[in-house]
């Protein structure tokens, strides 16, 4: 065999002679390591070599090699050697970042599988880019957790743009294909729910929060909150009531939503209107956020001059009372699946069964 190098690195090339696995080392492990060899194409070398009655197979594997001072996985990729007896492939470790094929010609790369050391990082990364352009990848998402904060610069000069970022990472972006990027945009709104809970009184249960804009102190108002990742509206709602208040409720109906715009952080706002019949009457206070809390005749609380003056709660206040004369209806909650994710989902609506029924929408 015949083949020139300059170091003594090792990597390991499976051969096949007969049906014997052989392994040869061979230093490897950085460009221009190769005399007599020119890179032919990308993933491609010419090369001068001569292997007698030897074949190579495209077999694909993983390994882990150490770049300083620490093991990384690698992933090997098949590169062609043309030699005195034709074309022959052979596998060579390429350093590649672990990651896997998303269902749009994507990436997404492990964050647990990230080097810790930052010069590590910045040449996997770079190698990796050349690799996933030459295997026609389009977008890659990298994940950076907190505890690898040091390599978003790092990110940012090869080219990677923010996504979005939460307590714990930041998420990565970055777009390979010389055309207009198809990447999703990160989340566009926030969602709220206010509960309008009504006893069999007449009375609506309202509360003061602590801390609220000038305009709005001494209001009274019911009970609102933002949904949490992966809540529903209407388990929200209740929730919302039961921290705030203490009062057990159960979800009857969706009874209106607004949708806003460039209202936190120039994100779109959506906030439902939800109608809530009280479990228990006994309240209990959350003083963090909330000054004070009673039931209030519903009379009493349509008079408060803030409530009449805004046009917008006037016209939730009047359609609550529609609904509570059935005059309107609101939108139930029922769970469905799709076949098209298998997963069991919330869909909102009402069909009114009974013909006798007053609930009609007006």
């Amino acid at each position: 065999m015949e083949l020139k190098l300059f170091s003594l690195k090792s990597v390991s090339v499976p051969k096949m002679v007969g049906t014997d696995m052989m392994m040869f080392s061979s230093p490897f492990t950085n460009s221009g390591l190769l005399i007599g060899c020119k890179e032919a194409a990308i993933q491609s070398f010419s090369c001068r070599v001569t292997f007698p009655k030897a074949s190579y197979s495209s077999i694909s594997q993983n390994t882990v090699r150490s770049v300083s001072g620490e093991d990384i996985l690698f992933q090997s990729y098949p590169y062609r050697v043309n030699g005195t007896n034709g074309s022959n492939m052979y596998h060579r470790d390429a350093r590649v970042l672990d990651a896997y094929d998303d269902e749009y010609n994507g990436v997404i790369v492990h964050s647990e599988g990230l080097p810790s050391n930052p010069n590590a990082f910045t040449s996997i990364l770079r190698s990796s880019l050349s690799h996933w352009k030459a295997k026609g990848k389009k977008g890659v998402w990298l994940k950076l957790p907190i505890t690898k904060s040091e390599f978003v610069p790092i990110a940012v000069k090869e080219g990677f743009q923010y996504h979005h970022a939460e307590r714990e990472y930041v998420m990565m972006t970055y777009w390979i294909p010389e055309e207009p990027c198809l990447l999703p945009s990160n989340a566009s709104h926030q969602v709220g729910v206010g509960s309008f809970v009504i006893n069999e009184k007449n009375e609506v249960l309202v509360v003061q929060e602590k801390y609220c804009a000038t305009g709005l102190t001494g209001l009274w108002k019911i009970p609102t909150g933002f949904i949490l990742e992966s809540e529903e509206i209407f388990t929200g709602a209740v929730r919302e009531v039961k921290e705030e208040t203490g009062i057990d409720s159960e979800f009857v109906e969706v009874i209106a939503f607004r949708h806003a715009h460039n209202v936190a952080f120039e994100k779109s706002d959506l906030f439902f209107i939800c109608m809530l019949r009280p479990l228990s009457t006994k309240i209990m206070v959350d003083d963090h956020e909330i000054q004070a809390a009673k039931w209030m005749p519903l009379v009493e609380f349509v008079k408060q001059p803030s409530i009449q003056e805004d046009t917008m709660f006037k016209k939730i206040i009047d359609i609550c009372i529609a609904r509570m004369g059935k005059c309107y209806c609101g939108l139930a909650v029922h769970q469905l699946a799709s076949k098209f994710d298998g997963r069991l989902s919330s869909l909102y609506f009402n069909i009114v069964e009974d013909k006798s029924s007053n609930c009609r929408a007006s």
